[in-house]
């Protein structure tokens, strides 16, 4: 069994079940962990329908959808924030899927994605009963910061550099320039 990662339209069927198999699963984790429920159908309906994705489409963005011998297992989104920062977002696999190395293929391309898009570091946020998503990004390189944006759900907050080495070349050293 092999993984294979490629972009994907943020529109597409493929990318549209992902997301909402992605949003039930951490919406009902929310709500069973603090009101003892899972997501109401209707507000699952109406923030589906709220959060297309279509800031994950190029150029500003890219969603990436891994498969498992061929068949959908997970997906992960970049944005651009500004010029030089990209979010990591939607990082998500089928329950099924997990613990096969997929989700650290997938960090990996959307970070070569973010690159590609000329992030120089990535940010993200995540909740606190996400363990296994704190775990992955800070295994996976990524270091624990300062809040970066105010939404209502982060609990913690997350940064990577991208630039290899010899990035700084390739662009040019301004202190040269002096």
């Amino acid at each position: 069994m092999t993984w294979t990662i490629t972009p994907e339209p943020f529109d597409s069927p493929v990318a549209a079940a992902l997301w909402r198999a992605y949003y039930t699963e951490v919406s009902d984790r929310w709500y069973l962990l603090h009101e003892g429920r899972r997501t109401e159908p209707g507000e699952l309906e109406r923030e589906v329908a709220a959060n297309s994705g279509a800031e994950l489409a190029p150029p500003g963005g890219q969603l990436l959808v891994a498969r498992y011998d061929g068949e959908p297992a997970g997906s992960a989104g970049v944005r651009l924030l500004d010029a030089t920062t990209g979010e990591l977002t939607r990082v998500f696999l089928y329950e099924g899927m997990r613990g096969k190395g997929g989700a650290a293929l997938l960090v990996a391309a959307a970070e070569d994605a973010a690159r590609a898009l000329g992030a120089r570091h990535l940010v993200l946020d995540t909740r606190s009963d996400l363990v296994e998503a704190r775990a992955l990004y800070a295994h996976l390189g990524y270091l624990e910061t300062e809040p970066h944006n105010d939404s209502e759900y982060a609990e913690h907050w997350f940064r990577k550099n991208l630039e290899r080495p010899g990035d700084l070349e390739r662009r040019g050293n301004p202190q040269d320039l002096n």
